[in-house]
């Protein structure tokens, strides 16, 4: 109800000793207006008690996660340094959080940013006819209410993103997502407004920008992403006279989130995703709360708001820590994860090689880089073969390999792809490469080099496959679809002819895997600076 609306009740009672006055104004003059004051005055007072009582602060309390990629099960914390190392995360302590902070708190709202796939086998298999349909079952009996998906909830395809939103039992927002014909291709609403404890919550999902550099072409086909700033002004206007608190749940970045902040007026909170950063205590950027809680399940986020008037009057956000509790009592859902996580374990967990020495992502060349690298070139007998860094997903201390661990390293559906340049061409990839700081891993390149007082990079020796680069020469590569598909980004140049072999990154890794059982790969300086 308005401030200002007078009370049915109230009016009714107005409207009768209307009447009455008018029927019987002769006989009654004095008595009815004195009537029609004591009327007045008890309007004025509902007024004032129904204002006092609309305008009363109200809380609520925003539960969150992003980036959970798809870590169903408690996994260990790598940045412990005692060992063993205590476990933590998982979609059972997930729940066990949000169900203790709902009895403790008065009304509640769980949220999640995106990203919820690609990390474990479990997206490997259909659930309800989706591929990793059972992470959103898990989802569904933690009740949640609301999501956005992120860039890798696309990596099996769009069509399995728009399965898995009918399984969830909660809707999907994201405005900035349509296709070719600007229909909302996976299920997707612009906004929805949500009520609780007497506040009308508006939330708006919006898809990173960069979503073409960030998703396989396959998947991102017939896929339109709209600007986020100019997407999100156009619903704020909308809904900020609509709503008592405008969340602006986001899968782009906490940069990103907060030039949205200074662009966007009338937003309240931002819940973010994408750049797995952890945020304790909530940024606040040109009066809007940004809030993100890392990855891998490890945190729920806890956002208590006051509101009172249209406005976030006081505020506390915090993380919690999931760690791991074996006495916890089974439940329905321990029960489904434990179902789940059996089925996987028979087919990822048999150990089928040994590794010797540590493998390390970093910046620049790696050893895991370099095995990567060499499987591709071997499994499809190229010149050269490139890696993304950034592909690589999980580090691992020397000790038994399975396959699940391959998976986690390399959990993307990527295909081999290769493709023929000119030994110029290929001198220009190199130099984009070490300009980028070593961004991608080569197989089948040795390269010395020098920076020149002027900044320009001067190469003292390239070898490929055994045999000095020759500019005219032409030479066969090998990468992953996903490169192909932004090869300037990583190369300089626009890769022409591109053959998509039916062959994943994964299986070209697991098998020369299998094959060594005993692995030592270390960094061997393949394009190095000399000083």
């Amino acid at each position: 109800m308005a401030a200002w609306a007078i009370p049915k009740d109230v009016f009714s009672l107005y409207l009768a000793h209307n009447h009455f006055y008018h029927v019987r104004a002769g006989l009654l003059m004095k008595t009815s207006t004195h009537c029609l004051r004591r009327v007045l005055f008890q309007v004025i007072i509902t007024l004032t008690i129904l204002t006092a009582l609309y305008s009363q602060p109200k809380t609520i309390t925003i539960l969150h996660t992003n980036d959970m990629h798809a870590s169903f099960i408690p996994h260990e914390a790598f940045w412990v340094k005692e060992n063993p190392k205590p476990l933590v995360g998982g979609m059972n302590e997930l729940s066990f959080a949000v169900d203790s902070l709902r009895r403790m708190k008065s009304a509640t709202l769980l949220l999640d940013a995106g990203d919820v796939m690609t990390g474990n086998p479990i997206t490997e298999y259909a659930y309800r006819g989706a591929e990793g349909g059972a992470l959103f079952e898990m989802m569904n009996r933690i009740g949640y209410e609301l999501w956005t998906p992120g860039n890798h909830d696309f990596d099996i395809s769009s069509a399995n993103l728009r399965k898995l939103t009918t399984i969830a039992t909660f809707p999907t927002v994201s405005a900035n997502i349509l296709d070719t014909l600007n229909h909302f291709p996976v299920n997707n609403k612009e906004y929805v407004v949500i009520e609780k404890n007497g506040l009308k919550i508006g939330i708006i999902g919006i898809m990173s920008d960069d979503f073409y550099n960030l998703v396989n072409q396959n998947s991102s086909a017939g896929i339109k992403i709209l600007p986020s700033i100019e997407t999100l002004k156009r619903l704020a206007a909308l809904l900020r006279p609509q709503t008592d608190l405008l969340i602006a749940l986001t899968h782009q970045g906490v940069d990103e989130d907060s030039i949205l902040a200074m662009n966007v007026q009338g937003l309240d909170v931002i819940i973010g995703g994408h750049s797995h950063t952890r945020l304790r205590h909530p940024k606040k950027v040109n009066g809007v709360l940004i809030v993100q809680t890392g990855s891998n399940c490890e945190n729920l986020g806890v956002l208590d708001l006051k509101v009172e008037n249209h406005h976030v009057i006081s505020y506390d956000g915090s993380l919690i820590q999931l760690w791991y509790n074996a006495a916890r009592p089974k439940t329905g859902l321990s029960d489904f994860i434990d179902s789940v996580k059996m089925v996987i374990d028979q087919d990822y967990s048999k150990v089928i090689a040994t590794l010797k020495t540590d493998w390390n992502r970093g910046h620049g060349e790696s050893g895991i880089g370099n095995f990567i690298a060499d499987a591709q070139r071997e499994a499809v007998q190229t010149d050269v073969s490139f890696m993304n860094s950034s592909g690589i997903r999980k580090d691992m201390t020397a000790g038994p390999i399975t396959k699940k661990d391959i998976f986690e390293i390399l959990p993307f559906h990527n295909l081999l792809s290769t493709f023929q340049v000119s030994g110029s061409q290929l001198r220009t990839m190199i130099d984009t490469i070490v300009k980028n700081h070593g961004n991608v891993q080569t197989s089948g390149i040795q390269c010395e080099w020098q920076k020149k007082e002027n900044g320009r990079i001067e190469f003292l020796k390239i070898i490929v496959n055994g045999q000095p680069l020759v500019d005219s020469k032409t030479y066969t590569c090998v990468a992953s679809d996903y490169m192909m598909g932004i090869s300037e980004k990583y190369f300089g140049i626009k890769i022409g002819t591109i053959t998509i072999l039916n062959q994943t990154v994964f299986s070209a890794i697991e098998n020369k895997v299998r094959a060594m059982k005993e692995i030592s790969s270390e960094i061997e300086h393949r394009i190095h600076e000399v000083k």
